[in-house]
């Protein structure tokens, strides 16, 4: 609870994922890679309870295992390639018998994120009273560097008046999501099926070390040596 809200954190983990087949319970520098995750979580000083929206059983069983609250199964149409982020969430807060203020969306493939990242966003959408608040990371590449590519091979600048010789020096920052922590109003989200904005959206800035987002066997590699590697301070 944060000045009297209170905090529901929802982790989505469907069973089907293409890219890095199981990649949700597969280890990851000795434990499963939805773990790193469930434990940051629940050290957490502001989330009042913590649930599992799933539809597999072995995600299931591994998730209670580790300390994690699984309410219900997720059902099947909310599982499919063509279901959405904000209907698993939806559901999740109108399953719940208590009311809840604010809903936090964890990802496990977000492994680095820390406690105090979860907290700091949450303070963040509080403090600032947005609608929602979620973690961005700083772009390495430059949207004023990047060009499109047409069918004769030609190449246009993405922004328009962009100049090349530009010193990333002088270059505002850019952010782009992360996928690390997403807070959002309950009321907010349930009534506009939303979790970012426009006006309303605040953005909590993560280094790039515990930015990595877990999408492919590559991501997965990346990561599983930066575990092992002790340079991670977790």
């Amino acid at each position: 609870m944060i000045n009297k809200k209170r905090v529901l954190a929802v982790i989505t983990a469907r069973g089907g994922s293409k890219g890095v087949p199981r990649k949700n319970i597969r280890d990851l520098a000795g434990k499963p890679l939805i773990c790193w995750t469930i434990d940051a979580a629940k050290d957490s000083k502001y989330i009042d309870r913590l649930i599992l929206s799933s539809d597999d059983d072995e995600i299931i069983e591994v998730a209670r295992a580790a300390g994690c609250e699984v309410p219900f199964i997720r059902p099947k149409e909310l599982a499919s390639d063509e279901a959405t982020g904000v209907d698993t969430l939806i559901h999740a807060v109108k399953a719940m018998e208590e009311h809840y203020d604010l809903l936090v969306l964890l990802q496990p493939t977000s492994p680095f994120r820390s406690t105090a990242d979860i907290d700091g966003a949450i303070e963040k959408c509080i403090q600032g009273g947005a609608n929602s608040c979620v973690s961005v990371s700083e772009s390495v590449k430059h949207p004023a560097w990047m060009y499109t590519l047409g069918e004769s091979g030609l190449i246009e600048p993405f922004m328009e008046q962009a100049d090349v010789a530009t010193r990333r020096q002088g270059l505002e920052p850019v952010f782009a999501l992360n996928g690390a922590v997403y807070v959002v109003v309950v009321k907010a989200l349930v009534e506009s099926e939303k979790l970012v904005f426009s006006g309303s959206t605040l953005g909590y800035s993560m280094p790039a070390d515990r930015s990595f987002d877990i999408d492919t066997e590559f991501d997965f590699f990346i990561c599983a040596l930066l575990a092992q590697s002790g340079l991670l301070d977790r």
